[in-house]
């Protein structure tokens, strides 16, 4: 019976989505007004009931309820419980109720706690939400059964793909959906706000914390998927601008673009019409992630559905909710003021310039992409645009915006004299040349784009440090921490990403039990190849043990493993991570059937500090979010005793 209340669950769910858009809908002309308070209750019920109908499906996951088709082909019996849980969502159908129960929970919470917005201008977004929400439900109830029954239960399910089991899928696609259904929100706020012409500082307020909230989920996700295909994969590397990797940057991009444009809005009454378009332009990035993955179009681990129906389904969807809400921003743009105007050398201004840098990036990913999947769809020839095209594009244009970006808080709000602005940037200045100097005499072969890298790094980290600069830093404002420490975190990652381009090392040798290889500063010495077995697998597993220098010895276990169900082969890398000696990363590989075994080593000194500086960039994030809510909270105690 878990499965249909489940399926029962659903339903209601869905009939109240549309019940809150019709009332929504009805309540905004001048004789529904009693309608007002009607919405956000069954806004709320909305959220209880398809959260009830995802924790049934997790329910059902835990049981290995194999008579539910779903399970059937997603699990197994001998499946840890971790990856019962976690394999919820390690597929379409579960992937698409996670997207649809978070979007509900997020536009109940909108119900539940937002009071700084006109009235009808929340009511408007939470009729633009279950729009949203009703397309979403459509496509599980028709097309995507979650709680679908098998008859006859087969004996045993098929198990999860191999390469999702793992911890990272129990953090790494949450926190991912969460970005998206945050952006969601914001671009609901968007609509409201042009449907009732209400765009303004009021407007920004409100919509900034699910902006800010989502962007924080998605620097999580990125990193976190990031590190997840680095050590599962064994390919060695960190991004491989794979298409459904793409899906995920490019909501990041627009929603950073987002995130510094609703600021001014809300602080500085500037950028409303661009404000409205970015919240547009991120949540059809969102949209276009969710087509790329779930609709049969792309071969890729990250990919779940293989059928082109669903893909269909979710075109239609997307070139609705994409058309609608260009078509509304078009008829009502002109209702939307200017606000307050500024100088072109001035904070706004390099904001301004950081979003069309981001905007540029973006469209780079985007028709590299796109392009290939045109090609193939009008003339059968299937292309491939890789790492050179996207690294020589987009590479440039990141180098550049990250020079405005150092530049940005140190220039005053309105205007600016560009004489002042040089004084300022002295000091990142001279500490880019001092760089500069050191990787000439140390790296002098290094290549142009991590030479930059390596350079601007150095001048970014004392950038984003100005903003303390004589300051009380026990009362320095908390969402000011928010933003040094995430701009530290831009220069900590691109120090990683530049160093790691630059040093780092490679061997590929075919070795016999008892050989010594060297790569980098560590020598490794092979010392077996023995076979091992786990919970749903079979492995050979290595034992390498491995010195730098005369330091102490340590062991590194790779595997090559086996899984029975689905039958598919893995290779588990092994990897050492110290503070001097950056990381040592090992697989092991085939045997050649006389005695030797393949082995990949790489040596990478600065790998560590991609992830960190993700770390960072969300941790600064997130600081913001909590400075926000305690000035808000603030201000509303003052005007409360006033």
């Amino acid at each position: 019976m878990i499965a249909e209340a489940g399926l029962a669950a659903l339903w209601l769910a869905a009939a109240l989505s549309l019940l809150q858009l019709c009332l929504g809908a009805a309540s905004l002309r001048p004789a529904g007004e009693a309608l007002l308070p009607t919405v956000r209750p069954v806004a709320i019920a909305q959220a209880v009931l398809v959260g009830l109908a995802f924790l049934l499906l997790i329910q059902l996951f835990l049981r290995t309820d194999l008579s539910v088709k779903l399970v059937a082909a997603n699990s197994h019996s001998a499946k840890p419980w971790l990856y019962k849980f976690a394999g919820t969502w390690g597929n379409h159908e579960g992937s698409m109720l996670l997207w649809v129960a978070i979007l509900g929970v997020a536009g109940g919470a909108v119900a539940l706690l937002e009071r700084r917005l006109n009235e009808r201008t929340a009511i408007a977004t939470l009729a633009a939400q279950a729009a949203i929400g009703l397309g979403f439900y459509a496509f599980l109830l028709f097309a995507s059964n979650p709680f679908e029954r098998l008859n006859p239960a087969p004996a045993q399910g098929l198990g999860l793909n191999p390469l999702l089991q793992d911890p990272g899928l129990a953090f790494h696609p949450p926190t991912l959906y969460l970005g998206y259904v945050g952006i969601s929100v914001a671009f609901s706020f968007a609509v409201g706000a042009l449907i009732t012409r209400d765009v303004g500082p009021a407007f920004a307020r409100a919509m900034r914390p699910w902006v800010l909230g989502s962007w924080v989920f998605l620097t999580l996700g990125i990193t976190a998927g990031s590190y997840w295909a680095y050590y599962e994969l064994g390919w060695g590397g960190w991004w491989f601008w794979d298409p459904v990797e793409n899906a995920s940057l490019m909501p990041w991009l627009a929603a950073t673009a987002l995130l510094h444009s609703v600021t001014v809005l809300a602080t500085r009454d500037s950028l409303r019409a661009w404000t409205v378009m970015l919240a547009v332009v991120a949540f059809s990035m969102s949209m276009v992630g969710t087509f790329l993955v779930r609709s049969g179009i792309l071969t890729s681990v990250h990919a779940f559905a293989v059928d082109p129906q669903r893909g269909a389904f979710i075109l239609i969807l997307l070139a609705f909710y994409i058309g609608g809400a260009l078509t509304l921003f078009g008829m009502r743009v002109h209702t939307v003021k200017e606000g307050a105007t500024f100088e072109a050398v001035s904070r706004e201004g390099a904001l301004v310039a950081n979003n069309l840098l981001l905007s540029a990036i973006l469209g780079v990913v985007l028709v590299g992409t796109l392009y290939p999947l045109g090609v193939e769809a009008m003339t059968g020839e299937k292309l491939s645009v890789g790492p050179p095209y996207f690294n020589a594009a987009a590479g440039p244009i990141a180098l550049a915006l990250v020079v405005v970006m150092a530049a940005g808080p140190l220039i005053k709000w309105r205007r600016d004299k560009a004489r002042d602005l040089l004084k300022r940037l002295a000091v990142p200045v001279m500490l880019s040349a001092g760089a500069l100097l050191l990787v000439l005499l140390l790296a002098p072969g290094v290549s142009i784009l991590p030479f930059l890298g390596l350079v601007l790094a150095a001048g970014v980290a004392a950038a984003s440090l100005a903003p303390l600069w004589g300051r009380n830093l026990r009362r320095t404002p908390l969402f000011t921490w928010g933003m040094v420490v995430a701009h530290l975190g831009i220069a900590v990652s691109l120090a990683g990403m530049a160093a790691e381009s630059a040093f780092t090392e490679e061997k590929l040798v075919a070795a016999r039990v008892g050989e010594t290889v060297k790569v980098g500063p560590y020598s490794i010495h092979f010392g077996a190849a023995d076979p091992v077995a786990g919970p749903n697998w079979t492995a050979i597993e290595a034992k390498l043990t491995a010195r730098r220098g005369d330091g102490e010895p340590f062991v590194l276990k790779p595997q090559a493993r086996m899984f029975n169900s689905p039958p598919t082969e893995t290779s588990e890398a092994a990897i050492a991570t110290s503070l001097g000696g950056g990381q040592l990363y090992t697989v092991l590989g085939k045997s050649d059937g006389q005695g030797r075994w393949q082995l990949r080593l790489w040596w990478k000194p600065a790998v560590t500090l991609i992830w960190l500086g993700g770390g960072l960039i969300a941790l600064g994030g997130l600081l913001s979010i909590i400075g926000r809510v305690r000035r808000e909270r603030r201000a509303g105690l003052r005007e409360a005793y006033a």
